[in-house]
């Protein structure tokens, strides 16, 4: 049995109707104002235990102060925080037994790495026994345990984060926050990190909620997904269904929606650039295609294994639009800049959006 252990219970995304009792968290209508900026906007969200929800959206979004506000460091201005079931909106941080990695790892210097894995259990006063074992515990599951008696500065950036890491979890939080944690590391650290904080939260069982602005690294790692924009939740759900069926322009856009139409009710379409397929005009007539829409061809970017072909078209209304098609290499070795061709996609990968 794994030594490291969360609370228990699960719960799906709820509607904050009542107080939970089988989440890790949640927030009931919270709103927190700065002056006249109102940065979260009457949220009610369940967080599930064991899993990794992570709050998506750009900068000024609301998912960082969503992340303090749950950590105890600001108070909200209105609503109410439960966790682990019970009301901890007024409770201090130390309080509500969260473990928490920043931007910045907060590594002392002086210390070594053991010494700082074990720095929250010093705080909580227990014996220097327990304290020494669960380091050691910790440093072995985030896999530094032979790194034990060095200092931070002798540590790569990704070994820093892992021992930040290690840190929160030795304390065994009901929850455990992460603020961004791997912006500082370079393209290659990230990856190797994304799939060690996935190993470790499955391993675990941890109650992870993890804040980004990258929503590769949120669709790669998440259980549970949550789209914000202007301090409210656009979507929440699992990634395959936010990611297959954004329920607005905003979340398509965010998530990588390139070509959006009118359909002629008004409906706005959108159709992902690598489900569009181009044909030059005089090879199109005999393929049959829920949409279609011909043009000509603007531009052609090579990018190895496919090529993103611009399309210049019409749409059934007469108005221009711009089309970004994600077209694999060789299907791509006959199109030159001013070819006429037509674009189309079958209609189940045309998605309709709400206003």
């Amino acid at each position: 049995m794994n030594p490291i252990t969360s609370h228990s219970g699960t719960t799906g995304p709820g509607n904050g109707a009542a107080a939970p009792t089988r989440s890790a968290a949640s927030f009931h209508n919270v709103t927190q104002v700065f002056g006249d900026f109102t940065a979260v906007d009457g949220i009610s969200l369940e967080i599930p235990a064991g899993r990794l929800t992570t709050l998506l959206g750009p900068s000024g979004c609301g998912k960082t102060t969503s992340l303090r506000m749950l950590a105890g460091y600001t108070q909200p201005s209105s609503g109410t925080i439960y966790i682990d079931g019970e009301d901890a909106t007024r409770l201090p941080p130390e309080r509500r037994g969260l473990g928490m990695v920043f931007q910045s790892y907060a590594l002392f210097p002086h210390m070594t790495v053991a010494e700082n894995v074990a720095y929250g259990l010093k705080l909580r006063r227990l014996p220097r026994a327990e304290q020494t074992r669960r380091a050691a515990e910790s440093l072995d599951l985030v896999g530094l345990g032979h790194l034990a008696r060095s200092r931070p500065r002798q540590l790569s950036g990704g070994q820093q984060q892992r021992v930040a890491l290690a840190r929160a979890i030795a304390v065994r939080p009901k929850l455990l926050l992460l603020d961004e944690p791997l912006s500082n590391l370079d393209a290659r650290l990230r990856v190797q990190m994304r799939a060690e904080i996935r190993r470790i939260q499955s391993e675990t069982g941890l109650s992870v909620v993890l804040v980004t602005h990258d929503q590769d690294e949120a669709l790669e790692m998440s259980d549970e997904m949550v789209v914000m924009r202007a301090g409210r939740i656009m979507q929440q759900g699992a990634p395959a269904s936010v990611f297959g069926a954004p329920a607005n322009r905003f979340v398509a856009e965010f998530m990588g929606y390139e070509n959006f139409l009118s359909a002629p009710d008004g409906t706005t379409l959108t159709v992902r650039p690598e489900h569009l397929h181009v044909l030059p005009s005089s090879a199109a007539e005999g393929h049959h295609a829920d949409l279609r829409l011909s043009g000509e061809v603007l531009d052609l970017a090579y990018r190895g294994v496919d090529v993103l072909v611009t399309v210049a078209a019409r749409e059934a209304d007469g108005r221009d639009v711009r089309l970004i098609c994600d077209v694999r290499a060789g299907a791509a070795a006959d199109l030159h800049r001013g070819d006429p061709v037509d674009v189309v996609a079958p209609a189940s990968h045309v998605i309709a959006l709400r206003p």
